[in-house]
């Protein structure tokens, strides 16, 4: 039976704006998860299991008697973000906001859901993953760690992250890299703080931190091939010093970004021999953390293609389009797409939005069916019935 799209509009508008006021963080989403798992339940899946890497879910849809099986992917985690929007489903949890489009994500999967659980269309299995804990890099990798591909196994993985800037109805993916991986770094200079009027009594270390920041910049102009892309930002620069106190700690913050493993490992190396080269220099001590939180995302160039066909056919070819390059966001897909391959796409959320991770920031209702559409449509092209 064909679902009335109207209706189903009107459902999902309704499911989105009640995420969006609800906002939860990186495995605290109880309530976005509860949301979900009574969600498929209404719509008659065949299973649905909560818990999965703490407060993920997986729905189990099948139809026919194929033995092949994909995963649609959404995320369900919100930001450490003061909403500043004047919705009236605007963050009813202070400090806390849907300001990467997570609410959206999540109701397009719920939309497809219920489409393909009325409609069917396909011969084999679905599995609906709803996962915490994007924003940190860490909530692909719990699942996984719950036996994700042991207890609900799937040949290959497609997931939609909106896009600010692409207009509605506008779809974009490419094959191969498509987002960096992301590496964070903390750099702790020690030195001896004292009188701001004696400086030569200790050995401060702001100007040695504020040295450091700028060395920093010449790993990717100086120690990268320029044919590779590489990125290195410093994003905050914390010291215990006060208007008259020269400070003796200082930490550096930041995180890189890359497509591949020996840039990465290059990056790390260079950034450890400036440190300790720069703290030399002025007398005090560098110790360096660096950690790889995101890898690269990796389209499967075959699936891109079914992906990018899906899109034509749901969208219109002129609004559809091969990302000329890779982009420098990350992304906590790629995490399932080292074990399986799949395809990860942009929608358009409207050309004048307000960039994603901003206080001012809504997910644009009018993309939910695009969504929808999308996940229905390559579970039938990839899963044809008869």
């Amino acid at each position: 039976m064909s679902i009335d799209r109207n209706a189903l509009h009107a459902d999902m508008t309704e499911w989105r704006r009640h995420l969006h006021a609800h906002p939860e963080f990186g495995f605290e989403e109880q309530r976005t998860a509860a949301f979900v798992a009574a969600k498929l339940r209404e719509f008659g899946f065949d299973e649905v299991a909560e818990g999965i890497g703490g407060t993920g879910v997986v729905g189990t849809l099948k139809r026919g008697s194929g033995n092949r099986a994909i995963a649609l992917r959404a995320d369900m985690d919100a930001l450490r973000i003061s909403e500043q929007t004047n919705a009236s489903y605007r963050s009813q949890n202070p400090g806390t906001m849907h300001a990467c489009g997570h609410d959206g994500h999540t109701t397009m999967l719920l939309g497809a859901a219920k489409t393909l659980a009325q409609e069917g269309g396909f011969d084999g299995t679905v599995r609906f993953l709803f996962q915490p804990a994007e924003e940190w890099g860490k909530g692909a990798l719990a699942m996984i760690a719950d036996g994700l591909f042991e207890r609900f196994p799937f040949d290959e993985i497609y997931g939609i992250h909106n896009m600010p800037g692409l207009g509605v109805g506008n779809f974009q993916t490419r094959p191969e890299a498509f987002m960096s991986a992301e590496d964070n770094f903390e750099i702790t200079l020690t030195g001896i703080g004292g009188h701001a009027a004696r400086p030569h009594w200790g050995n401060e270390v702001l100007v040695a931190a504020c040295a450091l920041v700028t060395n920093l910049q010449t790993i990717v102009s100086r120690r990268l091939d320029p044919a590779d892309i590489g990125v290195v930002s410093v994003t905050e620069l914390i010291a215990d010093g006060t208007r008259n106190a020269l400070p003796g700690l200082a930490r550096i913050l930041g995180d890189a970004r890359s497509f591949r493993p020996e840039i990465s490992e290059t990056i790390e190396k260079q950034m450890r021999v400036i440190a300790e080269g720069t703290a030399m220099a002025y007398n005090v001590k560098a110790d360096v953390l660096y950690t790889r939180e995101f890898v690269p995302l990796m389209n499967d160039p075959l699936l891109t293609e079914e992906a990018l066909a899906v899109g034509r056919g749901l969208y219109g070819a002129s609004n559809v389009a091969i990302a000329s390059k890779p982009m420098t966001g990350s992304e906590d897909f790629a995490q399932f797409l080292a074990k399986v391959p799949g395809c990860f796409v942009f929608l358009g959320n409207g050309e004048s939005s307000p960039p994603l991770h901003n206080p001012t920031y809504d997910f644009n209702d009018a993309g939910l069916l695009h969504g929808a559409d999308f996940h229905a449509g390559i579970v039938r092209r990839r899963l044809r019935a008869g």
